[in-house]
């Protein structure tokens, strides 16, 4: 009777300290729910930045901002539809271009820098709250300790060609850890830092899927880096899943279109310099291939010139 009292009280105080943790993500309500636009889409990954986020919340100054923008860029590459620009990189060209770090709020400026890198949008973002609480229940011969991390994360995907905000929303992450003691024994310890890593990751994971279905309402385009007497050269290649045999049209860009009311541009005027096909890759970095003119228009391709997925 007494070895069994032994092991039943052994079993129950194995139980109650193992820690144990859950997550939760969930969208948050806003008046104005991003649509979710479903996408068969599955040609040549998109170029898109993601910039450093603001720390808007009281909590954590200094690395909530950072922690944020390095989740998303693991998410997005991690989904294999994107070649993903970190701040680094971004801040390199800002420091180049002479753009103060305040003017990232600015989607005119942000448009800009993706302009300068070839980019196709960028995402900018706000940890807008942040909070960890505490949580107890106590029994007759057990305690239980819960320490709650909850979180809110908004971003904006900027369309680098008219400087447009084309999806704006919002996402709430919920992470839990439960530890707990069996007759004052068992796991008493302090704060978990790794619960902020998972309520940001569950609040992010969401958005990955409606930035690639809003920009996949566009169809895909690259750069001419470069023009030969007989070929020319993409700055998208293998690592974009840009292909040998892949058909493209390519336009020389004029001036801009803008709305009379707003002053956004909405496009620019287009002369077509004809079809074309990929031919091969370029180099050994990965983001380069040759192409040729299977329809011209007489016009000679030169650096800038655009080159869109062919339908």
């Amino acid at each position: 009777m007494g070895k069994n009292i032994i092991v039943i009280a052994a079993v129950l105080f194995t139980a109650a300290c193992a820690p144990s943790k859950s997550i939760k993500t969930q969208q948050v309500l806003s008046a104005n729910e991003t649509e979710k636009v479903a996408s068969k889409y599955d040609g040549p990954k998109r170029r898109i930045g993601v910039v450093e986020f603001e720390n808007k919340s009281a909590y954590g100054q200094g690395r909530l901002g950072g922690a944020a923008s390095d989740i998303l860029v693991t998410e997005l590459v991690k989904s294999g539809k994107f070649i993903v620009v970190e701040r680094d990189r971004l801040n390199k060209v800002m420091e180049e271009q002479k753009f103060q770090a305040q003017g990232m709020t600015d989607p005119l400026t942000v448009a800009k820098i993706g302009q300068v890198m070839g980019l196709e949008a960028i995402v900018v973002g706000a940890v807008s709250q942040f909070g960890v609480k505490k949580e107890g229940s106590d029994y007759l011969l057990a305690q239980s300790k819960r320490q709650v991390a909850e979180v809110t994360v908004d971003i904006r995907l900027i369309d680098v060609q008219s400087g447009q905000v084309i999806l704006a929303d919002s996402g709430k992450g919920r992470a839990k850890t439960t530890k707990a003691s069996f007759l004052g024994m068992g796991t008493k310890g302090g704060y978990d830092e790794t619960l902020e890593g998972d309520a940001l990751r569950a609040s992010l994971v969401q958005f990955v899927e409606n930035i690639s279905s809003q920009l996949n309402k566009k169809p895909w385009s690259c750069m001419i880096a470069a023009a030969g007497q007989e070929e020319f050269y993409l700055n998208a290649g293998q690592d974009s899943g840009v292909t040998e045999g892949m058909k493209l049209n390519c336009y020389r860009q004029g001036s801009e279109i803008r709305d009379p009311r707003s002053n956004l541009v909405i496009g620019h005027v287009e002369a077509y310099l004809g079809g074309a096909e990929v031919t091969g890759a370029c180099g050994d970095s990965g983001d380069c291939a040759k192409a040729q003119f299977t329809k011209a228009s007489g016009v000679s391709p030169k650096a800038g010139d655009i080159c869109r997925l062919a339908k």
